[in-house]
């Protein structure tokens, strides 16, 4: 009988082992870049084009490889890291399994250069489907540079299975930021179709989050630190005000190793526990260094995943940590059962003072009629007016534009009699049956179906007398910039600096004092979805924020309108984000009540 068991050929395991270590393009870069950090470099350059379709190129300056390691160094289960079974429980360094290279190597063409500082010339390989192709003598900075090119090009549906360059991208951004989070002192850069995406300067950890996040967020975290013969623990945790929908900002770091943990995460929800509303998570930006040999970090590829020795105990020193720290800036609410807070800063009288009635003293001689050219208005008096004229335009504003929001080539006033309950709900009888309809949701829904169909026509807009600046991270900046073209569609005119969005025009249905509202949860949206219809989604995101609120008193023709507006549209029962618009009551339903 022939035998049929058979070892496969290298470039094959090679091709298999990819599919583990090599997911997409921001695998490779989590890969050179950890290896760059392990060589000692302090400066670490990354070139992306085409979201690493292209070309994914990671240049540093640290210690360099000769020519026989930089030959061993893509050869499967090659490595500088560990030599015995042993030194896997005692891992201070990024990689250790020596698969990344080779597997990179089996699915892309690859130039390497790199050289020693002892060695007056560098060594140059180059591999194509973990073929070597040639290896020659090289002028080349101290250093290494590794330029991965056409990711997957030799395994086609791979390739096909990849995502949107913004989507790819993205994910990019957030290998970076994790390799760059957990080391502050080295200097980062990142290029992406020849455009500078950040520019980290080494420096302190509070430096590096606000380089990366953005200056506002520095103003709102606070420090936490806790030393333990288990665990030690540094980093910082943002004030229940800061906390966000979206999971974008959670960081875990177990001896400067990005990690995923959903129990640690629910470490610090509890130490949050009461101070943050449903549905809302804390930022936070934790480190925690471990005795190597009480942890395993060896269960997956990626390495984002960690066992504990002590999980339970570091659950707790965590969760308590994170609680001192809130408790020691304020954050945590205090309590004082002798006093009544509502009444505490509130200065009282002395006991012996005697209790007065309130005089008022009126100039009984004034003549309002008479003029007085010694006595100019006073600024104060100005202001007062200026600021009751103000409330005064705005409330008729508020209660006036009510076609604004409704419109409606034929209303008819009295085909629906409706009242409105509790300034929450309209409550109208509609063929023989009780509509009761949340108005917000309503609007809702209309304005949904119109923000669709101006899509796809010209968008009205409003001109913007004083542009509206929105100060945003770097990481949320760049997701604007992937949609820019949606944005335009929908009506905005939006300049992108820096660190600061200005918008100088907005939709007509879209109020000003909604739009950075607007933006910041279109942001958040981004986060939630990998690949998601951005035009769908801003969307149900504008007609959220721009419809009537709750606890808004509509005059009848509003009412009116509005509710022919919503029984007009072809599935009026449900709002954008699937919510029930309005409940239905017949007689029969009153009848069974009642008896």
């Amino acid at each position: 009988m022939t035998d049929i068991i058979q070892l496969l050929p290298d470039h094959v395991a090679n091709q298999i082992a990819a599919g583990e270590v090599v997911q997409r393009p921001a695998s490779v870069i989590k890969e050179l870049i950890e290896n760059a950090v392990d060589s000692g470099a302090t400066s670490i350059q990354v070139i992306v084009k085409d979201a690493g379709r292209s070309l994914v190129q990671v240049i540093d300056n640290g210690c360099g490889m000769s020519v026989t390691d930089t030959r061993m160094a893509f050869e499967r289960h090659a490595t500088s890291k560990i030599r015995t079974t042993e030194d896997i429980y005692n891992i201070h360094t990024k990689g250790f399994r020596g698969e990344a290279l080779a597997s990179i190597a089996a699915v892309a063409q690859i130039e390497t250069k790199t050289r020693k500082e002892d060695n007056e010339v560098g060594t140059q390989l180059i591999i194509e489907g973990g073929e070597v192709k040639g290896q020659d003598p090289v002028v080349c900075p101290i250093g290494t540079s590794i330029s991965v090119k056409n990711l997957f090009f030799n395994v086609p549906a791979r390739r096909n299975f990849l995502k949107s360059n913004q989507v790819e991208f993205r994910h990019i951004q957030d290998e970076f930021q994790r390799v760059a989070m957990a080391h502050e002192n080295i200097s980062f850069f990142l290029h992406h179709n020849d455009s500078e995406i950040y520019h980290l300067k080494a420096g302190n950890l509070k430096q590096r989050i606000s380089q990366i996040f953005g200056k506002k967020l520095s103003s709102q975290i606070i420090s936490v630190e806790e030393d333990t013969e288990i665990v030690k623990i540094k980093g910082f945790v943002g004030k229940p005000d800061a906390a966000k929908k979206s999971r974008g900002e959670q960081f875990f770091f177990v001896n400067n190793r990005f990690i995923k943990s959903g129990y640690l995460h629910n470490a610090i929800v509890n130490a949050f526990e009461s101070l943050l509303p449903s549905g809302y998570n804390p930022s936070y930006f934790l480190y925690l260094d471990i005795d190597p040999s009480k942890i395993d970090i060896n269960i997956h590829p990626t390495k984002t995943e960690i066992k504990f020795e002590d999980e339970a105990l570091i659950f707790t020193i965590l969760r308590a940590a994170v609680k001192h720290a809130l408790g020691q800036f304020n954050v945590t609410p205090s309590l004082d059962f002798e006093q009544d807070p509502n009444w505490a800063f509130i200065p009282s009288a002395s006991e012996e003072d005697e209790i007065k009635m309130p005089e008022i003293s009126v100039d009984s001689s004034f003549n309002p009629f008479e003029h007085h050219q010694s006595r100019a208005p006073k600024p104060s008096d100005i202001k007062a007016n200026f600021d009751f004229y103000n409330d005064a335009v705005e409330l008729e504003i508020e209660n006036n534009h009510a076609h604004q929001l409704f419109e409606s080539e034929e209303i008819q006033p009295d085909k629906f009699e409706v009242i409105q309950w509790m300034n929450q709900f309209l409550v109208v009888e509609y063929r023989g049956e009780l509509l009761i309809i949340d108005q917000h949701r309503a609007h809702q829904k209309i304005l949904f179906e119109k923000f669709v169909r101006s899509n796809h026509e010209n968008a009205l807009v409003q001109q913007m007398l004083f542009p509206i600046e929105i100060e945003l991270s770097p990481n949320d900046r760049q997701k604007l910039i992937n949609v820019e073209s949606q944005l335009i569609s929908f009506g905005f005119d939006i300049s992108l600096d820096e660190e600061v969005i200005q918008i100088n025009a907005i939709p007509v249905d879209v109020q000003q004092e909604d739009v950075v509202s607007v933006f910041m949860d279109f942001i958040e949206e981004l986060d939630y979805h990998d690949t998601i219809e951005l035009n769908q989604t801003f969307a149900k995101v504008l007609a959220k924020n721009a419809a009537v609120k709750k606890g808004i008193g509509l005059k009848v023709e509003q009412m009116q309108t509005l509710v022919e507006e919503l029984l007009k549209l072809p599935n009026p029962n449900f709002t954008p984000y699937g919510r029930p618009i309005f409940v239905q009551v017949n007689t029969d339903d009153i009848k069974k009540t009642l008896d």
